[in-house]
């Protein structure tokens, strides 16, 4: 499935405000005493592990507002699974420019990158389920649209993208309104038709009260395999069944094997590792 790119309206306030994050108040002081005004070079992106491009336009923005004259031919756009050596993208033009973004480039580039890596290695472990990877609001701030979209070139899914989204009742929502059906009452007689409403649930008993109301998908919270599959087959596909709580790699096949709709992960955005490129000088 093809993955929309994001906008350059939303793209460029991030590179813009990390460039001059980057810059401070005197602009590159190392490249500009080193290298002259009038230098060019070619560089190329290169992948030195194995892993899903995302965030190549974030790159190649920071370039050409660095120098417009920069020019970028692209190898492996994002979505593509790139080997150790592997060439992304050739960049040519203004050397200066070049290296005045090097590090914001490679910054959004490495680090979407790694996001979406770790939801293709998630996604390759469970495949076979019916279950999909989605992410979390466990996001940097400000870099959220940014990983949501880096989760979707990895193969996941988003969950909301905000408080505004969807109904996400939880355990302190449900304590505070002083029960699960008080909670889903309030929530379902104040929001829109268009609006579905989840319910957070971590004992067997908690989701068969939910299951009496009306509810469009219940969040199974750090259950065992075992009460998973229970609460899988007490569902019996009258909402969405989502798994929560500790997935990591090495647990995801057997969490998907419990037969839930989806894997929710948050690590996948809060704590990826950066997938390794370089920027190499090539003439």
């Amino acid at each position: 499935m093809s993955i929309a790119p994001l906008p350059h309206v939303m793209i460029e306030p991030l590179v813009r405000m990390a460039l001059l994050e980057d810059l401070g108040r005197a602009g590159d002081i190392s490249t500009n005493a080193i290298v002259p005004a009038d230098a060019r070079a070619e560089t190329a992106l290169v992948a030195r592990q194995p892993g899903v491009v995302a965030g190549l336009d974030f790159a190649l923005l920071a370039f050409r507002l660095c120098d417009q004259a920069i020019e970028a031919t692209v190898e492996n756009p994002d979505g593509s699974r790139v080997a150790p050596g592997e060439r992304i993208a050739t960049i040519r033009g203004p050397a200066r420019g070049m290296l005045t973004a090097e590090r914001t480039a490679l910054n959004f580039l490495c680090h979407l990158s790694g996001v979406a890596s770790a939801t293709a290695a998630v996604v390759d472990a469970i495949r076979g389920h019916r279950a999909r990877v989605t992410c979390t609001r466990k996001t940097m701030p400000g870099l959220r649209a940014a990983q949501k979209y880096a989760v979707r070139l990895g193969g996941g899914s988003n969950h909301r993208f905000g408080l505004d989204d969807a109904v996400l009742i939880k355990d302190n929502h449900i304590a505070i309104a002083g029960s699960i059906r008080a909670a889903v009452e309030r929530a379902r007689a104040s929001v829109g038709h268009l609006v579905k409403i989840e319910l957070e649930v971590d004992t067997i008993a908690q989701l068969k009260d939910a299951l009496a109301l009306r509810i469009d998908a219940v969040l199974l919270d750090n259950m065992t395999l075992e009460e998973l599959r229970e609460a899988v087959a007490l569902v019996d596909g009258r909402a969405i069944t989502e798994a929560s709580g500790r997935i990591n790699l090495a647990t995801a096949p057997a969490v998907a094997a419990t037969g839930v709709d989806l894997l929710s992960i948050g690590w996948l955005t809060h704590s990826a590792t950066v997938l390794d490129i370089g920027l190499d000088y090539a003439g």
